[in-house]
């Protein structure tokens, strides 16, 4: 699949490090939805929806890169293809979703909540929430942001335009 100019679409893939049975697994089907679609999965390279996600994305032949935290690349998930070591510490969420022409955030975090909001900041879009944060003001009217999806299909048919 080729986005603008040709290039492969890279999706990030959010989502707490230590998460659900459910998340994982949505997260797993996202990962390998998008590889299946040939779009590069970026995520954090850790644990959780990010191994989860770099899970399902490997196990159908799609290329993962993880943008790392940290500095020591053994801590990352046996399942990415290359890693970016940042040093950056949660930092790096600005690079991860900024490299990212979709982000899909399944679950939800602290540092969930920053990649989709640095996202929508920024104007990266797609942005699609899945099974985490809805956003209200003080009047519970929801905020326009991401977009909602219910299960890991409509979560990826979003991300991808279709």
């Amino acid at each position: 699949m080729s986005w603008q100019s040709g290039q492969v679409i890279q999706v990030a893939v959010c989502g707490p490090a230590v998460c659900t049975v459910a998340e994982s697994a949505a997260a797993r089907e996202v990962g390998a939805l998008l590889a299946r679609a040939g779009a590069v999965v970026l995520c954090g390279g850790y644990g959780g929806v990010m191994d989860a996600a770099a899970e399902g994305a490997s196990h159908e032949g799609g290329l993962v890169v993880g943008i790392l935290s940290g500095t020591d690349r053994s801590e990352a998930s046996s399942h990415l293809a290359a890693t970016v070591v940042t040093g950056m510490g949660q930092a790096r969420n600005s690079i991860l979703v900024g490299s990212a022409d979709a982000v899909i955030a399944v679950g939800g975090s602290w540092g969930t909540l920053s990649e989709i909001a640095i996202a929508l900041r920024r104007g990266i879009g797609p942005v699609i929430s899945l099974g985490g944060w809805h956003i209200t003001d003080a009047q519970n009217r929801p905020v326009p942001g991401p977009g909602l999806a219910h299960t890991p299909q409509q979560a990826v048919r979003l991300a991808l335009g279709r």
